[in-house]
């Protein structure tokens, strides 16, 4: 997460130096959003709903599984391989956390001020 230890979440410090960036960039966003909305979701469904090749899909599960925020599963479906996708209770803490900072960054817009 971006925001230091030494560093809490102060109502004066500007919302955009809480983004977190591992889930700030729009692919990861969207598949903790999907993931978040489906509980468990599966590998392609996640690529055809986000519009991705399998590879990048594939990166950007890797990027998040190492962060400890979705949990992988790798099963069969009949005789079907299949992968599902799970967010972990620090994932779903991640995605609150962001869309909180999101929500404080469009305040601050529609009242074109500070925090």
């Amino acid at each position: 997460m971006t925001d230091q230890p030494d560093q809490p979440d102060r109502p004066d410090r500007h919302p955009a130096l809480g983004l977190d960036d591992v889930v700030h960039q729009r692919v990861r966003l969207g598949i903790l959003t999907v993931a978040h909305t489906a509980r468990r979701v599966e590998f392609g469904f996640l690529r055809t709903t986000l519009d991705l090749t399998a590879g990048n899909l594939g990166q950007h599960l890797t990027v998040l599984e190492k962060a400890g925020l979705i949990h992988i599963e790798k099963g069969y479906e009949g005789r079907r391989p299949r992968t599902w996708i799970t967010l972990t209770p620090a994932g779903e803490q991640a995605l609150r956390d962001e869309v909180g900072h999101l929500k404080r960054l469009i305040h601050q817009i529609e009242q074109g001020g500070s925090p």
